[in-house]
């Protein structure tokens, strides 16, 4: 891992206890009561929930629909310059995190600013220092991968003149072809589309960039080489980066410190080494993927079910 400096230790991002809740679809009404009907009358005369706590007060949800919590009192700081991970087993929240971070959820309750900034009250100028990279980017699909870029840029006041040419490297620095640039979206693979979504992200030049699964769909050589530009990207231009993966090889390299999401809940946070020493055993030298394991009780898997504007599958 890169060592970095962050002489003030100035706060880029705060999120104080915040909480998501959505409405989802509730199971019928048969089947719910079956399944708890036992349980219930066992423990309703002493004011208990069917696993021995205290029943907590109830949540009001809409007609035909459940309360889902889908991130639970979820609290940390991210300093400047720094690279931060977020991992977690499917339903962990990940992705609604990251929403919340970019302005696309508020929180129901808790605050998040960035830079000072709160991401409800000052909303539009949250939005002028963040750009964010989903695992589902969204394209004009019939334009080209210049036509998408420049259309972007302008929404950031960058002129075309200048988006152009920053495209053109970035892109080159990603290894994408010449010959792709000016190509429908629509005739590209997913990894190169992808590629285009990062590009899309850097154009802009955040201070806080905020990257969902980035390198889900690259090839080998392709991860190693967005790798190399969110390094030089927070080496450079002073870019503090919040990063959601399912690679712990690409978490173990890039991150300054991890955060391990668990139902919604911060099971653990750390740097790598610091989350290795927890599990460490005999002198065993523990990977972070079995630190994951150990700490959520559950496998990896290649991609979250959750995808964007999807609530409803927060949690599965």
């Amino acid at each position: 891992m890169l060592e970095y400096s962050t002489p003030t230790q100035e706060a880029a991002l705060v999120v104080e206890h915040v909480v998501k809740r959505f409405n989802v679809a509730a199971d019928p009404w048969w089947r719910r009561w079956a399944g708890s009907h036992k349980a219930t009358s066992n423990h309703a005369a002493n004011g208990q929930s069917a696993n021995g706590h205290d029943t907590p007060p109830r949540l009001k949800a809409r007609r035909g629909k459940e309360l889902v919590t889908a991130v639970s009192d979820v609290s940390f700081s991210v300093y400047r310059r720094e690279i931060f991970g977020v991992l977690g087993p499917n339903g962990s929240g990940k992705s609604t995190l990251i929403r919340l971070l970019s302005t696309l959820l508020l929180p129901d309750e808790g605050a998040i600013t960035v830079f000072g900034l709160d991401v409800e009250r000052d909303e539009m100028a949250v939005k002028r220092l963040i750009n964010r990279v989903s695992v589902e980017a969204a394209f004009f699909k019939k334009l080209s991968p210049k036509e998408n870029l420049l259309y972007g840029a302008r929404l950031y006041g960058v002129s075309g003149k200048e988006a152009d040419r920053k495209a053109r490297e970035i892109l080159g620095r990603l290894g994408l072809r010449e010959s792709s640039y000016t190509s429908p979206m629509e005739d590209m693979s997913r990894g190169m589309q992808q590629k285009v979504a990062i590009a899309r992200a850097f154009l802009t030049q955040p201070v806080l960039l905020l990257l969902d699964e980035p390198t889900t769909g690259l090839d080998p050589r392709s991860k190693l080489e967005v790798q190399a530009f969110v390094n030089e990207l927070r080496d450079t231009h002073d870019a503090t980066i919040v990063i959601t993966t399912h690679d712990m090889n690409e978490a173990d390299a890039l991150c300054d410190r991890i955060a391990i999401l668990d139902d919604g809940r911060i099971a653990a946070l750390d740097t790598p080494e610091g989350l290795k020493r927890r599990i460490r055993r005999n002198g065993h030298e523990p990977t972070l993927e079995e630190v994951f394991m150990a700490l959520t009780g559950k496998e990896l898997v290649e991609k979250d079910d959750v995808t964007d504007f999807e609530p409803e599958k927060v949690l599965s």
